[in-house]
Protein backbone atom coordinates (compact mmCIF):
# COMPACT_ATOMS: atom_id res chain seq x y z
CA UNK A 1 0.00 0.00 0.00
CA UNK A 2 1.30 3.42 -0.93
CA UNK A 3 -0.34 6.54 0.48
CA UNK A 4 0.56 10.17 -0.07
CA UNK A 5 -0.45 12.25 2.95
CA UNK A 6 -0.23 15.91 3.86
CA UNK A 7 1.19 16.39 7.33
CA UNK A 8 0.98 20.14 7.55
CA UNK A 9 0.30 23.12 5.36
CA UNK A 10 3.53 25.03 5.22
CA UNK A 11 4.97 27.57 7.61
CA UNK A 12 3.25 30.01 9.89
CA UNK A 13 3.40 33.03 7.64
CA UNK A 14 1.97 33.89 4.26
CA UNK A 15 4.37 32.82 1.55
CA UNK A 16 2.27 33.22 -1.58
CA UNK A 17 4.68 35.83 -2.88
CA UNK A 18 7.74 33.62 -2.69
CA UNK A 19 9.22 31.94 -5.70
CA UNK A 20 8.06 28.35 -5.94
CA UNK A 21 10.63 25.68 -5.19
CA UNK A 22 11.17 22.39 -7.03
CA UNK A 23 7.74 20.86 -7.68
CA UNK A 24 6.70 17.69 -5.92
CA UNK A 25 5.30 14.99 -8.20
CA UNK A 26 1.53 14.52 -8.16
CA UNK A 27 0.11 11.28 -6.79
CA UNK A 28 0.44 8.43 -9.25
CA UNK A 29 -2.66 6.38 -10.17
CA UNK A 30 -1.99 3.81 -7.44
CA UNK A 31 -1.47 6.42 -4.74
CA UNK A 32 -4.23 8.10 -2.76
CA UNK A 33 -4.01 11.58 -1.26
CA UNK A 34 -5.27 11.75 2.30
CA UNK A 35 -5.62 15.07 4.13
CA UNK A 36 -4.75 14.80 7.82
CA UNK A 37 -5.86 17.21 10.56
CA UNK A 38 -2.51 18.99 10.47
CA UNK A 39 -3.61 21.74 8.07
CA UNK A 40 -2.98 25.26 9.32
CA UNK A 41 -5.16 28.26 8.76
CA UNK A 42 -2.34 30.17 7.13
CA UNK A 43 -1.19 29.85 3.56
CA UNK A 44 2.04 27.96 3.12
CA UNK A 45 3.89 25.08 1.56
CA UNK A 46 2.87 21.55 2.54
CA UNK A 47 4.97 18.94 4.25
CA UNK A 48 3.95 15.60 2.79
CA UNK A 49 4.76 11.99 3.58
CA UNK A 50 4.42 8.82 1.53
CA UNK A 51 3.56 5.60 3.33
CA UNK A 52 4.52 2.15 2.07
CA UNK A 53 3.33 -0.89 4.02
CA UNK A 54 1.24 -1.29 7.15
CA UNK A 55 3.45 -3.27 9.54
CA UNK A 56 3.93 -2.57 13.23
CA UNK A 57 7.53 -1.31 12.99
CA UNK A 58 7.51 2.30 11.83
CA UNK A 59 10.57 3.57 9.95
CA UNK A 60 10.66 7.21 8.82
CA UNK A 61 13.08 8.65 6.26
CA UNK A 62 13.36 12.44 6.54
CA UNK A 63 14.85 14.37 3.63
CA UNK A 64 16.02 17.93 3.20
CA UNK A 65 16.19 19.31 6.73
CA UNK A 66 18.50 22.03 5.44
CA UNK A 67 16.38 23.22 2.54
CA UNK A 68 18.06 24.51 -0.57
CA UNK A 69 21.54 23.92 0.85
CA UNK A 70 20.94 20.16 0.79
CA UNK A 71 18.35 19.88 -1.97
CA UNK A 72 19.99 16.68 -3.21
CA UNK A 73 18.51 14.87 -0.21
CA UNK A 74 15.06 16.07 -1.33
CA UNK A 75 15.58 14.59 -4.78
CA UNK A 76 17.06 11.44 -3.24
CA UNK A 77 13.92 10.94 -1.16
CA UNK A 78 11.76 11.39 -4.26
CA UNK A 79 13.82 8.69 -5.99
CA UNK A 80 13.36 6.38 -3.01
CA UNK A 81 9.62 7.03 -3.16
CA UNK A 82 9.53 6.07 -6.82
CA UNK A 83 11.51 2.90 -6.12
CA UNK A 84 9.23 1.75 -3.31
CA UNK A 85 6.14 2.76 -5.28
CA UNK A 86 7.23 0.31 -7.94
CA UNK A 87 8.65 -2.25 -5.49
CA UNK A 88 6.38 -2.12 -2.46
CA UNK A 89 7.18 -5.76 -1.72
CA UNK A 90 10.68 -4.61 -0.75
CA UNK A 91 9.14 -3.34 2.51
CA UNK A 92 8.74 -6.36 4.84
CA UNK A 93 5.19 -7.09 6.02
CA UNK A 94 6.03 -6.18 9.62
CA UNK A 95 7.24 -2.68 8.63
CA UNK A 96 5.51 0.49 7.52
CA UNK A 97 7.87 2.89 5.82
CA UNK A 98 7.29 6.65 5.63
CA UNK A 99 9.27 8.99 3.39
CA UNK A 100 9.18 12.78 3.87
CA UNK A 101 10.80 14.50 0.85
CA UNK A 102 11.38 17.77 2.73
CA UNK A 103 10.78 18.77 6.32
CA UNK A 104 11.85 22.31 5.37
CA UNK A 105 9.78 23.34 2.33
CA UNK A 106 10.34 27.04 2.95
CA UNK A 107 14.11 26.64 3.00
CA UNK A 108 13.93 24.53 -0.15
CA UNK A 109 11.95 27.17 -1.99
CA UNK A 110 14.12 30.03 -0.77
CA UNK A 111 17.42 28.28 -1.42
CA UNK A 112 18.24 28.63 2.27
CA UNK A 113 19.64 26.27 4.89
CA UNK A 114 17.19 27.73 7.42
CA UNK A 115 13.44 27.92 7.70
CA UNK A 116 11.49 31.10 6.93
CA UNK A 117 12.51 32.55 10.31
CA UNK A 118 16.24 31.90 9.93
CA UNK A 119 16.22 28.99 12.36
CA UNK A 120 18.31 25.89 11.73
CA UNK A 121 15.78 23.11 12.18
CA UNK A 122 18.50 20.59 13.02
CA UNK A 123 19.56 22.73 15.99
CA UNK A 124 16.05 23.41 17.33
CA UNK A 125 14.91 20.08 18.77
CA UNK A 126 14.70 19.58 22.53
CA UNK A 127 17.81 17.50 23.16
CA UNK A 128 17.78 18.27 26.89
CA UNK A 129 15.93 15.00 27.58
CA UNK A 130 18.82 12.53 27.42
CA UNK A 131 21.80 11.92 29.70
CA UNK A 132 24.28 13.79 27.50
CA UNK A 133 24.49 17.45 28.49
CA UNK A 134 26.92 18.25 25.68
CA UNK A 135 24.19 18.06 23.02
CA UNK A 136 21.59 20.11 24.92
CA UNK A 137 19.69 22.71 22.91
CA UNK A 138 21.26 26.17 22.69
CA UNK A 139 20.30 29.37 20.86
CA UNK A 140 23.88 29.90 19.65
CA UNK A 141 24.99 26.88 17.62
CA UNK A 142 27.58 25.48 15.29
CA UNK A 143 26.16 25.50 11.78
CA UNK A 144 27.53 24.90 8.30
CA UNK A 145 31.33 24.73 8.19
CA UNK A 146 31.41 25.02 11.98
CA UNK A 147 30.42 28.68 12.01
CA UNK A 148 28.76 29.96 15.17
CA UNK A 149 25.40 31.68 14.74
CA UNK A 150 22.28 32.46 16.75
CA UNK A 151 20.12 30.10 14.70
CA UNK A 152 19.02 27.56 17.31
CA UNK A 153 15.67 29.30 17.71
CA UNK A 154 14.18 31.16 20.68
CA UNK A 155 13.52 27.96 22.65
CA UNK A 156 13.55 24.19 22.05
CA UNK A 157 10.94 22.92 19.57
CA UNK A 158 9.90 26.49 18.81
CA UNK A 159 9.54 25.85 15.10
CA UNK A 160 6.44 24.50 13.43
CA UNK A 161 8.32 21.93 11.37
CA UNK A 162 9.98 20.40 14.43
CA UNK A 163 6.68 20.14 16.29
CA UNK A 164 5.19 18.36 13.30
CA UNK A 165 8.10 15.93 13.22
CA UNK A 166 8.01 15.38 17.00
CA UNK A 167 4.37 14.31 16.86
CA UNK A 168 4.81 12.21 13.73
CA UNK A 169 7.71 10.23 15.23
CA UNK A 170 5.85 9.52 18.46
CA UNK A 171 5.24 5.86 17.55
CA UNK A 172 8.34 5.33 15.39
CA UNK A 173 10.88 2.54 15.83
CA UNK A 174 13.52 4.17 13.63
CA UNK A 175 14.34 7.39 11.80
CA UNK A 176 16.86 8.16 9.06
CA UNK A 177 17.72 11.85 8.61
CA UNK A 178 19.36 12.42 5.21
CA UNK A 179 22.02 15.14 4.96
CA UNK A 180 25.00 16.12 2.77
CA UNK A 181 27.93 16.24 2.26
CA UNK A 182 30.55 14.33 4.23
CA UNK A 183 30.25 10.72 3.09
CA UNK A 184 29.69 9.22 6.52
CA UNK A 185 26.94 7.91 8.78
CA UNK A 186 26.67 8.60 12.51
CA UNK A 187 24.10 7.65 15.17
CA UNK A 188 22.52 9.56 18.05
CA UNK A 189 25.12 11.18 20.33
CA UNK A 190 24.18 9.32 23.53
CA UNK A 191 24.86 5.60 23.66
CA UNK A 192 21.84 3.88 22.13
CA UNK A 193 22.68 0.40 20.86
CA UNK A 194 20.02 0.17 18.10
CA UNK A 195 21.08 3.59 16.73
CA UNK A 196 24.73 2.58 16.70
CA UNK A 197 24.00 -0.72 14.97
CA UNK A 198 21.68 0.93 12.45
CA UNK A 199 24.40 3.42 11.53
CA UNK A 200 26.91 0.62 11.04
CA UNK A 201 24.48 -1.43 8.93
CA UNK A 202 23.60 1.55 6.74
CA UNK A 203 27.19 2.72 6.30
CA UNK A 204 28.45 -0.75 5.39
CA UNK A 205 25.73 -1.29 2.76
CA UNK A 206 25.95 2.24 1.32
CA UNK A 207 29.74 2.35 1.18
CA UNK A 208 29.94 5.35 3.52
CA UNK A 209 32.26 5.74 6.51
CA UNK A 210 30.79 4.91 9.91
CA UNK A 211 31.53 7.52 12.57
CA UNK A 212 30.42 7.27 16.18
CA UNK A 213 30.02 11.08 16.30
CA UNK A 214 29.90 13.94 13.86
CA UNK A 215 33.64 14.73 13.84
CA UNK A 216 33.77 18.38 12.83
CA UNK A 217 31.91 20.17 15.65
CA UNK A 218 29.30 19.53 18.31
CA UNK A 219 25.69 19.32 17.12
CA UNK A 220 23.16 20.66 19.61
CA UNK A 221 19.40 20.40 19.18
CA UNK A 222 19.78 17.71 16.49
CA UNK A 223 16.79 15.71 15.30
CA UNK A 224 18.69 12.44 15.56
CA UNK A 225 19.61 13.14 19.19
CA UNK A 226 16.03 13.99 20.13
CA UNK A 227 14.84 10.76 18.52
CA UNK A 228 17.48 8.74 20.33
CA UNK A 229 16.36 10.19 23.66
CA UNK A 230 12.88 8.78 22.94
CA UNK A 231 14.27 5.31 22.31
CA UNK A 232 13.92 5.68 18.53
CA UNK A 233 16.86 4.26 16.57
CA UNK A 234 18.16 7.33 14.76
CA UNK A 235 20.97 7.91 12.28
CA UNK A 236 22.26 10.65 10.00
CA UNK A 237 23.70 9.55 6.65
CA UNK A 238 25.78 12.31 5.05
CA UNK A 239 25.98 12.02 1.27
CA UNK A 240 29.42 12.52 -0.30
CA UNK A 241 28.23 14.93 -2.98
CA UNK A 242 26.60 18.32 -2.36
CA UNK A 243 24.47 17.87 -5.48
CA UNK A 244 24.22 14.22 -6.60
CA UNK A 245 21.64 11.96 -4.95
CA UNK A 246 23.79 8.82 -4.72
CA UNK A 247 20.56 6.89 -5.04
CA UNK A 248 21.96 3.37 -5.38
CA UNK A 249 24.13 3.74 -2.30
CA UNK A 250 21.31 5.04 -0.12
CA UNK A 251 18.83 2.52 -1.47
CA UNK A 252 21.29 -0.19 -0.46
CA UNK A 253 21.58 1.35 3.01
CA UNK A 254 17.79 1.55 3.40
CA UNK A 255 17.26 -2.04 2.24
CA UNK A 256 19.96 -3.21 4.65
CA UNK A 257 18.17 -1.49 7.54
CA UNK A 258 14.91 -3.13 6.52
CA UNK A 259 16.65 -6.50 6.38
CA UNK A 260 18.12 -5.96 9.88
CA UNK A 261 14.85 -4.59 11.28
CA UNK A 262 14.59 -6.99 14.21
CA UNK A 263 17.90 -5.64 15.56
CA UNK A 264 17.76 -1.99 14.58
CA UNK A 265 14.05 -1.11 14.71
CA UNK A 266 13.09 -1.75 18.34
CA UNK A 267 9.44 -1.39 19.32
CA UNK A 268 8.63 1.43 21.75
CA UNK A 269 9.22 0.33 25.36
CA UNK A 270 7.10 1.06 28.44
CA UNK A 271 8.84 3.12 31.13
CA UNK A 272 8.79 3.32 34.90
CA UNK A 273 8.08 6.76 36.37
CA UNK A 274 8.01 7.11 40.15
CA UNK A 275 7.29 3.38 40.47
CA UNK A 276 4.39 3.44 38.00
CA UNK A 277 4.48 1.82 34.55
CA UNK A 278 3.76 4.34 31.78
CA UNK A 279 2.89 2.90 28.33
CA UNK A 280 5.55 3.66 25.75
CA UNK A 281 3.69 6.15 23.58
CA UNK A 282 2.14 7.99 26.50
CA UNK A 283 5.62 8.19 28.05
CA UNK A 284 7.10 9.61 24.86
CA UNK A 285 4.40 12.28 24.72
CA UNK A 286 4.75 13.06 28.44
CA UNK A 287 8.54 13.23 28.24
CA UNK A 288 8.78 15.26 25.04
CA UNK A 289 6.14 17.78 26.16
CA UNK A 290 7.68 18.70 29.49
CA UNK A 291 7.29 15.61 31.67
CA UNK A 292 6.83 16.18 35.39
CA UNK A 293 7.31 19.95 35.09
CA UNK A 294 4.18 20.25 32.92
CA UNK A 295 1.95 17.25 33.58
CA UNK A 296 3.20 16.07 36.96
CA UNK A 297 3.81 12.44 37.94
CA UNK A 298 1.54 9.48 37.16
CA UNK A 299 -1.09 8.91 39.84
CA UNK A 300 -2.33 5.49 38.75
CA UNK A 301 -1.59 2.66 36.31
CA UNK A 302 -2.82 3.03 32.75
CA UNK A 303 -6.40 2.06 31.99
CA UNK A 304 -7.64 0.23 28.92
CA UNK A 305 -10.70 1.92 27.42
CA UNK A 306 -12.96 1.24 24.47
CA UNK A 307 -11.01 3.83 22.46
CA UNK A 308 -7.45 3.15 23.60
CA UNK A 309 -5.45 3.75 26.77
CA UNK A 310 -5.63 6.53 29.37
CA UNK A 311 -3.41 7.38 32.30
CA UNK A 312 -3.88 10.04 34.96
CA UNK A 313 -1.07 12.41 35.92
CA UNK A 314 -1.28 15.15 38.52
CA UNK A 315 -2.18 17.90 36.06
CA UNK A 316 -3.81 15.99 33.22
CA UNK A 317 -5.17 12.70 32.02
CA UNK A 318 -3.33 11.63 28.87
CA UNK A 319 -5.13 9.50 26.34
CA UNK A 320 -3.73 7.31 23.56
CA UNK A 321 -6.08 6.79 20.61
CA UNK A 322 -4.61 4.24 18.15
CA UNK A 323 -7.17 5.18 15.50
CA UNK A 324 -5.55 8.63 15.35
CA UNK A 325 -2.04 7.39 14.58
CA UNK A 326 -0.06 9.73 12.32
CA UNK A 327 -2.11 12.76 13.32
CA UNK A 328 -1.48 15.45 15.92
CA UNK A 329 -3.87 13.70 18.28
CA UNK A 330 -2.44 10.20 18.78
CA UNK A 331 -1.74 11.17 22.39
CA UNK A 332 -3.18 14.28 24.01
CA UNK A 333 -4.60 15.54 27.28
CA UNK A 334 -8.19 14.41 27.70
CA UNK A 335 -10.73 17.17 28.22
CA UNK A 336 -11.59 16.75 31.91
CA UNK A 337 -14.99 17.95 33.04
CA UNK A 338 -16.39 18.44 36.50
CA UNK A 339 -20.11 19.01 36.55
CA UNK A 340 -20.37 21.53 39.38
CA UNK A 341 -17.92 24.23 38.42
CA UNK A 342 -16.73 26.64 41.07
CA UNK A 343 -17.65 30.18 40.14
CA UNK A 344 -14.73 32.61 39.79
CA UNK A 345 -13.95 33.88 43.27
CA UNK A 346 -15.61 31.03 45.13
CA UNK A 347 -13.65 29.36 47.90
CA UNK A 348 -12.48 25.76 47.35
CA UNK A 349 -14.44 22.91 48.82
CA UNK A 350 -17.01 20.53 47.38
CA UNK A 351 -16.97 21.38 43.70
CA UNK A 352 -13.60 22.08 42.16
CA UNK A 353 -12.97 23.39 38.67
CA UNK A 354 -14.47 22.74 35.27
CA UNK A 355 -13.01 22.84 31.81
CA UNK A 356 -15.32 24.62 29.39
CA UNK A 357 -16.98 22.65 26.56
CA UNK A 358 -14.41 21.51 24.07
CA UNK A 359 -13.96 22.84 20.57
CA UNK A 360 -11.56 20.05 19.66
CA UNK A 361 -12.04 16.54 20.97
CA UNK A 362 -10.45 13.27 19.99
CA UNK A 363 -13.74 12.21 18.38
CA UNK A 364 -13.85 15.38 16.29
CA UNK A 365 -10.31 16.66 15.68
CA UNK A 366 -10.32 20.20 14.29
CA UNK A 367 -9.27 21.22 10.83
CA UNK A 368 -6.52 23.36 12.32
CA UNK A 369 -3.47 23.05 14.49
CA UNK A 370 -2.30 26.63 15.02
CA UNK A 371 1.48 26.98 14.64
CA UNK A 372 3.63 28.68 17.25
CA UNK A 373 2.62 32.35 16.88
CA UNK A 374 5.12 35.11 16.28
CA UNK A 375 7.00 35.95 19.46
CA UNK A 376 6.52 39.62 18.59
CA UNK A 377 2.76 39.47 19.09
CA UNK A 378 1.98 40.68 22.65
CA UNK A 379 -1.67 39.58 22.46
CA UNK A 380 -3.36 36.79 20.54
CA UNK A 381 -7.12 36.71 20.02
CA UNK A 382 -8.75 33.51 18.78
CA UNK A 383 -11.81 33.85 16.61
CA UNK A 384 -12.82 30.28 17.44
CA UNK A 385 -13.49 31.15 21.09
CA UNK A 386 -13.50 34.95 21.18
CA UNK A 387 -10.88 34.99 23.95
CA UNK A 388 -7.36 36.39 24.06
CA UNK A 389 -3.99 35.39 25.47
CA UNK A 390 -1.31 37.75 26.73
CA UNK A 391 1.54 38.14 29.18
CA UNK A 392 2.85 35.18 31.15
CA UNK A 393 -0.01 32.93 30.06
CA UNK A 394 0.77 33.56 26.37
CA UNK A 395 4.47 32.87 26.90
CA UNK A 396 3.75 29.63 28.75
CA UNK A 397 1.21 28.52 26.13
CA UNK A 398 3.63 29.24 23.27
CA UNK A 399 6.61 27.47 24.81
CA UNK A 400 4.84 24.32 25.97
CA UNK A 401 2.84 23.16 22.99
CA UNK A 402 0.14 25.75 22.34
CA UNK A 403 -3.19 24.61 20.95
CA UNK A 404 -2.00 21.07 20.27
CA UNK A 405 -1.47 20.47 23.99
CA UNK A 406 -3.72 22.87 25.90
CA UNK A 407 -6.32 23.82 23.31
CA UNK A 408 -7.54 27.38 22.91
CA UNK A 409 -8.51 29.77 25.71
CA UNK A 410 -12.16 29.43 26.74
CA UNK A 411 -12.29 32.25 29.29
CA UNK A 412 -10.75 35.57 30.12
CA UNK A 413 -8.28 35.90 32.97
CA UNK A 414 -10.18 35.66 36.27
CA UNK A 415 -9.36 35.79 39.96
CA UNK A 416 -10.29 32.71 41.98
CA UNK A 417 -8.97 30.29 44.55
CA UNK A 418 -6.66 27.63 43.17
CA UNK A 419 -6.04 24.10 44.40
CA UNK A 420 -3.44 25.27 46.92
CA UNK A 421 -6.04 27.48 48.63
CA UNK A 422 -4.56 30.77 47.38
CA UNK A 423 -6.39 33.39 45.37
CA UNK A 424 -4.69 33.71 42.01
CA UNK A 425 -5.18 34.81 38.41
CA UNK A 426 -6.27 31.85 36.29
CA UNK A 427 -7.39 31.23 32.72
CA UNK A 428 -9.34 28.30 31.34
CA UNK A 429 -8.38 26.35 28.21
CA UNK A 430 -9.89 23.42 26.38
CA UNK A 431 -7.60 20.98 28.18
CA UNK A 432 -6.03 22.88 31.04
CA UNK A 433 -6.31 25.66 33.60
CA UNK A 434 -3.34 28.03 33.90
CA UNK A 435 -2.58 29.68 37.24
CA UNK A 436 -0.17 32.57 37.77
CA UNK A 437 2.17 32.53 40.78
CA UNK A 438 3.28 36.14 41.42
CA UNK A 439 5.74 35.07 44.12
CA UNK A 440 8.11 33.72 41.46
CA UNK A 441 6.48 34.87 38.20
CA UNK A 442 5.74 31.31 37.09
CA UNK A 443 2.71 29.76 35.42
CA UNK A 444 1.57 26.32 36.53
CA UNK A 445 -1.22 23.98 35.58
CA UNK A 446 -4.01 23.30 38.00
CA UNK A 447 -4.07 19.59 39.07
CA UNK A 448 -6.96 18.51 36.86
CA UNK A 449 -5.80 14.88 36.81
CA UNK A 450 -5.76 14.69 40.60
CA UNK A 451 -9.15 16.43 40.76
CA UNK A 452 -10.64 13.95 38.30
CA UNK A 453 -9.47 11.02 40.41
CA UNK A 454 -11.01 12.59 43.51
CA UNK A 455 -14.27 13.14 41.66
CA UNK A 456 -14.34 9.50 40.55
CA UNK A 457 -13.68 8.29 44.07
CA UNK A 458 -16.49 10.45 45.42
CA UNK A 459 -18.86 8.97 42.86
CA UNK A 460 -17.74 5.38 43.44
CA UNK A 461 -20.44 3.18 45.03
CA UNK A 462 -19.98 2.49 48.71
CA UNK A 463 -19.50 -1.05 49.93
CA UNK A 464 -22.64 -2.60 51.34
CA UNK A 465 -23.03 -2.07 55.06
CA UNK A 466 -22.30 -5.08 57.25
CA UNK A 467 -24.76 -6.01 60.00
CA UNK A 468 -23.33 -7.91 62.93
Amino acid sequence: MVLLRRLVQGGDCCCCCWQAGPPQPPPSPNQSFVSLPWAFRRRGRPITVVQVGTGARKLVIVGDTHGGAEANTYYLTLELIEYFRANAVAVPPDVRLYLIPTINPDGLALGSRFDAFQVDLNRNMNTNLDDCADNDWRPTVFGAYGLLADTGGPFPDSQLENRVLRNFLLDASGAIFLHSNAGLVFPAFCDHAPSIEMAQVYANAAGYVYARYWPNYLITGGMHDWAGSMGIAAITPELISPSATEFQQNLAGTLAVLDARERVLPPPVDQQVNGVTVPALIWRYWQSHGGEAIFGLPLEPARITADGVTQTFTNARLELRPTLADTAFLVQPTPLRIEQAALPGARPGGAMFAVAPQLATQNNPPGYLPPPPSLAAPVLTFEQTGHSLSGAFLTYWRRNGGAAVFGLPTSTEVEQYTADGQRRTVQYFERAIFAYYPEDGSVRLEPLGWQELIREQVRAPWHAAQVR
